[in-house]
């Protein structure tokens, strides 16, 4: 079996704010495989962008600090404790992320040339002319029309679609080995998010890209990756190959999101469609049990006094539960 490209074991994420300190990512682990799409899910405040900023290293280091346990192995390296120096050659070279406010990603009073550029001229032997040539050429690949005008222009010049479409041109120019994917396609409409899963897909199958796709549309999910993690107050509650997840959840929360999600040809007319109730947990109020207790519907005594493990079962599906859903429900 290959050796992973990166791997995740015992991530543990704090904060440390006013009211004291917090954990918004508690002991995750995972694999990612040259070529291999891994989604992770889950609805807002659930830790899913605090993981993948933990990848790349760009919390605030004086507010933020990992557990002693951590390990992002990548290339023979743990950036969880790498020094800076080392970030920078990896960060946009190696690993690159696309963010999911393109807005406050990109810097207002450059061009969006300059900004493709930057990371060419660090991380390329290029020419200023070949890195010229080569941010026209991501921005065609991205479907930005005129991109030898575009390149010239400032941020607030594009519309939110085409300020995504920049952010991803900039990942992809130095052909990354791992893409990270913030809601990539979040402010898109359905063409052009098409169009940019396609993309995507295919520089997984032409350089062997891992992909690391953060989301909260399981539709994209579905259609992209491979594997899913589905996470809920800073745990993974469930990991397993994308069909498994779909047609047979164990856990009653991913259970719970599928069931949400709106069906064509449904037939009830006038009925509304299941919704979670409650919200997630706050990190300064966590229960001692199960941190899913409160917005259960199979919840029992035992689920409120008894934190459950993520265990790995027999067909190698991981589940947080102690009384997980018995086949998918």
């Amino acid at each position: 079996m290959s050796q992973p490209l990166l791997s995740v074991q015992n991530l543990t994420t704090c904060f440390r704010t006013d009211q004291g300190e917090v954990t918004a990512v508690d002991n995750v682990s995972f694999d990612l495989k040259a070529g291999e799409s891994l989604g992770l899910v889950g609805e807002s405040g659930c830790g899913k962008t605090v993981t993948s900023k933990s990848i790349m290293r760009l919390l605030p280091e004086h507010l933020s600090y990992f557990g002693q346990d951590s390990k992002i192995e990548f290339d023979g390296q743990n950036l969880a404790f790498a020094n800076e120096w080392t970030m920078r050659e990896v960060r946009g070279n190696r690993i690159a992320m696309i963010f999911q406010e393109p807005m406050t990603a990109l810097n207002p009073v450059f061009t969006i040339g300059w900004q493709i550029d930057e990371a060419l001229k660090y991380h390329t032997k290029l020419n200023r002319k070949e890195r010229r040539d080569r941010a026209a050429e991501m921005l065609q690949l991205v479907e930005i029309p005129n991109p030898e005008k575009r390149i010239d222009e400032y941020p607030h010049q594009l519309s939110g679609g085409m300020r995504q479409r920049v952010m991803i041109a900039i990942a992809l120019c130095c052909e990354p080995d791992i893409l990270i994917a913030d809601e990539p396609t979040t402010a898109l409409d359905v063409t052009i998010q098409a169009q940019i899963l396609r993309l995507m897909e295919g520089l997984k199958e032409k350089l062997d890209t891992a992909i690391l796709l953060i989301t909260h549309d399981l539709g994209v999910v579905a259609q992209v990756c491979e594997r899913v993690m589905v996470m809920y107050a800073g745990q993974v509650v469930e990991s397993a190959p994308v069909s498994d997840i779909f047609h047979r959840p164990r856990h009653p929360y991913t259970k719970a999101l599928l069931e949400s999600i709106p069906k064509s040809g449904n037939k009830e007319h006038g009925k509304r469609l299941p919704a979670i109730d409650g919200i997630v947990p706050s990190l300064f109020d966590l229960p001692v049990g199960c941190r899913f207790y409160d917005r259960c519907q199979s919840r029992e005594d035992r689920c409120q006094e008894t934190c459950p493990d993520l265990t790995t079962n027999d067909d190698g599906r991981a589940v947080r539960c102690l009384f997980p859903v018995e086949n998918g429900g």
